[in-house]
């Protein structure tokens, strides 16, 4: 608010709007202020692998992709509504660049979120049994609105990441939202997980309410850019 008063104290034109306008512009300077120093955390909490936005998702490049859909899901309603998404497709589809951009998305409109690669995600875990806080990641991960689990299903899970899986599921199941993306066909994750009982208990509460994009992708995105200079092509 200071520094809004300075400026406008170098305005001619703001110094002579009535007192209760100036008063009102320094308020909204202070708001936007702060909105932006709290979105900036929540994306630096977020970790996204990729700086994406919903807005450069290119619909030109012919990967069967609904419109519709991706327009609903840019209101974050979904998070709100505490849904899931998987996204599923082959490698270089751009299936992390959409995730990272739908987790943006819902940062911009005051939800905290969290990314993880599946790989990293079991390794923290992991690490976090053997220091004494497994509990306390957990908690931290149940209070994000949105989880991200990028690459998932690359190997079958042990039988300690299938019911660290589960764990966190559980915590998550009708109080905040997931998304997972994956190269594996979901008819496929009961194999990648491993145990037929745990895989029913995780994909019920994963699945069932869950929007599903599939993206059809004839070859990779990271070629095609390689090859032009369209800033726009996300990978």
């Amino acid at each position: 608010m200071i520094q809004a008063l300075e400026s406008q104290m170098q305005t001619p034109d703001a110094m002579d709007l009535p007192f209760d306008d100036r008063f009102g512009m320094l308020v909204d300077a202070e708001v936007a202020v702060r909105d932006t120093r709290r979105l900036q955390g929540r994306l630096r909490s977020a970790n996204l692998r990729q700086a994406a936005a919903i807005e450069d998702l290119d619909f030109r490049i012919p990967r069967g992709l609904n419109r519709t859909l991706l327009t609903k899901l840019a209101t974050s309603a979904w998070v709100a509504s505490h849904k899931n998404i998987i996204i599923e497709g082959p490698t270089g589809s751009g299936k992390s660049f959409m995730a990272c951009a739908l987790a943006q998305k819902s940062c911009r409109d005051g939800y905290s979120a969290i990314y993880y690669r599946a790989p990293k995600l079991f390794h923290e875990l992991s690490i976090a049994k053997a220091t004494g806080k497994y509990s306390t990641l957990l908690a931290s991960i149940s209070r994000k609105s949105l989880l991200v689990i990028d690459d998932f299903g690359l190997t079958v899970l042990t039988d300690e990441q299938r019911h660290d899986l589960l764990e966190i599921m559980e915590d998550r199941y009708e109080r905040s939202s997931t998304l997972v993306a994956a190269q594996l066909p979901i008819d496929n994750w009961h194999q990648a997980i491993g145990d037929p009982t745990i895989a029913d208990a995780i994909l019920d509460r994963l699945v069932h309410n869950a929007y599903k994009i599939k993206i059809n992708a004839k070859e990779s995105i990271r070629k095609g850019k390689s090859t032009t200079n369209d800033s726009s092509l996300e990978f």
